[in-house]
């Protein structure tokens, strides 16, 4: 027996796919447009509770919120997903009287989800609902309701979660983010939950760890070029100026002197105070790696000097250096 299975033109194949991400995008507009002192609410209460963060959904919405569990607890809020099922049968014994739940449902009604809302309830657990529906059961008894505001799906037939649940995660990714303003949650801080893989390297890496120490190539403010040239051939293209405190008091670089070289005749003889940048950008030795390359990139710079916190010159710095680092 064969099946015939008829098939679409590629161009309208490609209309439904931009349908569905037009959808979604108007819901996220939407949800963006209404949001306001109920979220402000719900990341006060999170932000102020003793425990963790309690995430709870069935289906779709639990997958979603084992995302925004995750997301939560990375970015300095620790959270856990408790599945509404299990939540009966002994899994209530994570919860405690000072965490805070974010139940999941696009019509407040999940049966299974509402079997939790009482024993959250008895163990005096604050409770934020997710939902399209304001006067739905899950939303009476909630602190705080976060309104979706999706009432048709990208589905067709209206039925499989789409615009919902891309509606439920941006709001996730919302309290996460507002959270972690909300507590002075710092890069450092991130590193410290991410010491592992790329994302770990980058964040973990400090200029201190990658620079060049002593000898330094330093030349005196008294100095030609002549003396910055074997300088800039011997520590990579980059010769520092100090003055007889040896405080750094400007920058020559392989460009200064190739474009010397262009217009002066004796271009070694010019002294170097002549030639160099007087307030050049520099590194701290403290910074994160991935700070400095920016700054590189962004002003097409291949090497800094560093100072330390009492602006003592301490290292260079190179881009190849940070990059070979894992910086980026």
């Amino acid at each position: 027996m064969s099946t015939s299975v008829s098939v679409e033109p590629a161009l309208d194949i490609i209309a439904r796919g931009r349908r569905v991400l037009e959808l979604e995008r108007d819901a996220l507009t939407a949800a963006a447009a209404t949001l306001g002192s109920d979220f402000e609410r719900a990341v006060q209460l999170i932000a102020q509770s003793s425990g963790r963060v309690i995430v709870a959904g069935v289906g779709k919405s639990g997958l979603i919120g084992r995302k925004i569990a995750a997301t939560l607890t990375s970015t300095g809020t620790p959270a856990m997903f408790l599945h509404p099922v299990e939540s009966v049968h002994g899994d209530l014994g994570i919860v405690g009287p000072g965490d805070v739940a974010i139940l999941l449902s696009k019509s407040g009604e999940t049966t299974e989800l509402l079997g939790l809302i009482d024993a959250l309830a008895r163990l005096g657990v604050r409770m934020i609902a997710m939902t399209a529906d304001r006067a739905s059961r899950l939303a009476r008894h909630a602190d705080v309701v976060l309104d979706l505001g999706t009432r048709d799906e990208a589905c067709p037939h209206d039925l499989a979660p789409t615009t919902s649940t891309t509606v439920t995660l941006a709001l996730g990714d919302a309290l996460a983010v507002a959270l972690l303003q909300e507590r002075g949650f710092r890069a450092e801080d991130f590193a410290r939950l991410h010491p592992g893989g790329a994302l770990g390297r980058k964040l973990l890496t400090r200029v201190r760890d990658v620079m060049e120490g002593a000898p330094l190539p330093t030349v005196p403010d008294s100095a030609t070029m002549r003396d910055a040239t074997v300088r800039l051939a011997g520590r990579r293209g980059i010769a520092i100026v100090i003055d007889e405190s040896s405080r750094m008091c400007g920058v020559v670089t392989a460009g200064d002197l190739a474009r010397l070289l262009e217009r002066e005749p004796d271009a070694l003889g010019v002294p170097v105070t002549g030639v160099m940048t007087t307030n050049p950008r520099v590194a701290r030795d403290d910074e994160l790696g991935s700070a400095v390359v920016h700054r590189m990139e962004t002003h097409g710079i291949m090497a800094m000097p560093v100072l330390d916190a009492h602006d003592a010159l301490v290292g260079v710095v190179h881009l190849h250096d940070l990059m070979r680092a894992g910086a980026v």
